[in-house]
């Protein structure tokens, strides 16, 4: 198996530089030789957790010593060998698609590179079986998912890619910090034994900088502020996967904590609890009132992030029976992992096609493409919680896990940490919503793209002309995804991820189909149909009078205007052009409406966020200032009286000795010169003093260079190259 493991990690990175080099002249055989590699990839998990299942051990570790210093150690549990298998298995239907979705792409060798040393740097992190391990690989996993953010090179690209790096980089300090207090406190990173380590001792501080670590990653408010930036500007296959499997390594990290740290620790699952309401509210608002089809699948990825943070909070809570909390929590790991991968290339089949993504303008285009509609509506519905769907089994686990808290305070009030009986009816309550706000913006979605038509009829005839819209790969491999999303039996998965989070058993059987458990889902459907009618269908649209209609009739003709001076018969297609655009706008009706960004600017949270850190660095240098000169006059103050400042006997008013010496000897030669050879035209330079003032500039250069960035940068290298060499000698030893 060690080989397996292996394979599964450092392959796809030895394949990142085959195929950079490949790709420098032979672009077809490249993208060939990636997509050959993640069907590889896939089979080596496949076979990893047929192994798992099949083996009678249950638990098998290997160990790369004499790396890094601690060395890196890797493990396979029910878990990792599942999430591996679905980290492989979206790496191959994102890379089957990429075949199609970059065909016109500039920078493919540099996605290609980046692309496959994140996909053994995020298999590395499922696999870790040390804190150390999955800090070393989630950092090269953030630094390299950076270019998919930045992959365009627009500004808002770039500064998307920024604002995730920022993110991910202040992440990855702060768990470095946890790091250092969490090995000082427990002598050990090693998952498995960090529960009898920390028992007794005090470890909040260590694992809250590394809930900020995970966090960030995760897209845990108030850290999500990468996603809604990041999703709309990556490409498609990169959205699918940012949002799909890296947001899960940070769950991971966060499960570690709460499940080998803290487990049924009420105080810090009450956080989590809390944490994770939070990002499930604010995540389906930003849905349901964006505009634009891929911010609204990202900010539903904060939505539900959300939900799989509440499992967790409930896991503890809960205590010993928390077989619905656990179980619901993994599987809706997994349904959401496989959801946004379909939700995601559908919005990449759309933006390939238009290179929009404005519910305006894509207003109508999968009217008569039903395969297309057939894909949306699989991951919809699923994500939805729809009877007969996958997410529908996931969420019921984690709505009964509330119900079931709520009722077990409501028996004995005095065992509540934080959170009353009627407090959880409410987060019950806030939890069905957020269902219904799901169901809302994911109906808008369908309806704006599948059914209306679009306010442009040309246009909306050109759209329902286009029938290869994808190729027979692409549509093959969103089909073959789709269909895994309706499903009732997860029993067997979930029994094989519950062990990680403490579960042992195969747990009780469920009957899916009692009024009770349809209850909430048809609470949050009915909940979601108000909500789209009053706010998706009414506040949130407006009508649009006819000077609107003539620009976008228009803009919707540019099109054809720009083939037509393009065409053999120039003229000719140019007239058609502008009588085109006098017809469709005279087919124009009076009563259009289109959907209107109603979310407040103010509100905007990179910009608060960014004005927070303003002002705190306002404060705190203002601060700063206060307390520096407070000290400078106590200085002065206690110099002038208690130690009263005197010179030392024979102290040198400027330069050194050296310079003093110089000086002096130069002096009596300017002065022998003076009144011999130099007598006309006497000089009267001090040398004493100038080479005082060269010696205090030299020495101030050396002060400013010793405490440049770029300083301690060169000698961060040099040390870094020093101990790599080290390291090396010690290996071959």
């Amino acid at each position: 198996m060690s080989y397996l493991i292996y394979g599964l990690i450092f392959l796809p990175m030895a394949g990142a530089l085959l195929s950079y080099m490949l790709g420098r002249k032979y672009k077809k055989y490249r993208d060939y030789f990636v997509s050959g590699l993640a069907v590889l990839e896939f089979v080596l998990a496949a076979v990893l957790l047929f192994q798992y299942v099949a083996g009678a051990e249950k638990t098998y570790m290997t160990r790369l010593s004499d790396i890094c210093g601690m060395g890196f150690s890797f493990t396979v549990d029910g878990f990792r060998a599942v999430y591996v298998c679905i980290a492989a298995f979206m790496w191959m239907v994102t890379s089957l698609f990429s075949m199609e979705y970059f065909e016109h792409y500039r920078n493919r060798n540099r996605y290609y590179l980046f692309q496959l040393i994140t996909l053994g740097a995020t298999e590395a992190i499922f696999l870790s079986a040390d804190l150390y391990t999955t800090f070393v690989f989630f950092e090269a996993m953030s630094f390299a998912s950076y270019v998919w953010v930045a992959q365009d090179e627009r500004r808002e690209s770039l500064r998307a890619a920024a604002i995730y790096l920022a993110v991910a980089v202040t992440g990855g300090l702060v768990m470095l910090m946890g790091l250092f207090l969490l090995y000082h406190q427990a002598g050990t990173l090693e998952i498995g034994a960090l529960y009898e380590a920390c028992r007794g001792k005090n470890v909040y501080a260590a694992a809250a900088c590394l809930l900020f670590g995970f966090g960030a990653k995760a897209g845990v408010f108030p850290l999500h502020i990468w996603l809604p930036k990041a999703h709309p500007v990556a490409p498609a296959p990169a959205s699918a996967l940012l949002s799909g499997i890296l947001t899960k390594t940070g769950i991971f990290g966060v499960l570690v904590i709460s499940c080998k740290i803290f487990p049924h620790d009420g105080i810090w699952e009450t956080v989590i609890l809390a944490f994770g309401v939070a990002t499930m509210v604010i995540g389906a608002v930003l849905a349901l009132f964006s505009i634009d089809f891929k911010r609204t699948l990202a900010c539903s990825s904060v939505s539900q992030i959300g939900f799989i943070m509440i499992g967790i909070g409930m896991q503890g809570l809960l205590g010993e029976s928390n077989m619905f909390a656990v179980r619901g929590t993994f599987l809706h790991m997994v349904n959401h992992s496989l959801f946004k991968l379909v939700l995601f290339l559908v919005a990449g089949v759309i933006y390939r096609n238009l290179h929009k993504l404005n519910l305006n303008e894509i207003r109508g285009f999968g009217r008569k493409k039903p395969l297309l509609a057939f894909i949306y509506l699989m991951g919809a519905l699923g994500i939805g919680g729809m009877p007969l769907f996958s997410g529908y089994v996931s969420k019921t686990l984690l709505h009964e896990s509330i119900v079931e808290y709520a009722e077990r305070l409501r028996e004995a009030p005095a065992s509540a940490v934080f959170f009353s009986a009627g407090q959880m009816k409410v987060i019950e309550w806030v939890f069905l919503i957020s269902g219904g706000l799901t169901v809302a913006y994911m109906t808008k979605l369908f309806i704006a793209v599948f059914v209306e038509k679009n306010k442009d009829p040309a246009l909306q005839e050109a759209y329902d002309a286009q029938k290869k819209y994808m190729t027979p790969l692409s549509g093959g491999v969103l089909l073959a995804a789709s269909l895994l999303l309706p499903g009732m039996t997860m029993d067997k998965l979930a029994n094989l991820g519950q062990g990680f989070m403490g579960l042992a058993g195969a747990g009780e059987s469920v009957y899916w189909f009692s009024f009770d458990h349809l209850k909430g889902s048809l609470i949050s459907i009915a909940i979601g149909a108000l909500l789209y009618l009053v706010l998706g269908r009414g506040w949130m649209m407006r009508q649009v009078n006819a000077e609107e209609k003539e620009i976008a009739c228009a803009e919707g003709n540019l099109q054809k205007l720009q083939a037509g001076k393009n065409s053999a018969d120039g003229k000719r297609a140019l007239q058609e052009g502008k009588v085109g655009i006098v017809s469709a706008f005279l087919k124009l009706r009076s009563g259009g409406t289109v959907y209107v960004d109603r979310w407040p600017k103010f509100l905007d949270l990179c910009k608060i966020s960014g004005a927070v850190g303003k002002l705190l660095i306002k404060v705190g240098g203002v601060a700063a200032g206060l307390l520096d000169t407070f000290v400078d006059t106590w200085v002065v103050i206690l110099r002038k009286t208690v130690y009263r400042d005197y010179s030392k006997m024979g102290e040198l008013k400027e330069g050194n000795g050296f310079t003093y010496v110089l000086g002096s000897i130069a002096n009596f030669v300017c002065r022998f010169m003076n009144r011999t050879f130099w007598r006309r035209h006497p000089r009267k330079t001090d040398y004493r003093h100038k080479l005082a003032l060269e010696y205090w500039r030299i020495r101030e250069t050396n002060y400013l260079i010793t405490r440049s960035l770029s300083y301690g940068l060169i000698l961060f290298s040099i040390g870094l190259c020093a101990t790599l060499i080290y390291l090396l000698i010690g290996a071959v030893r």
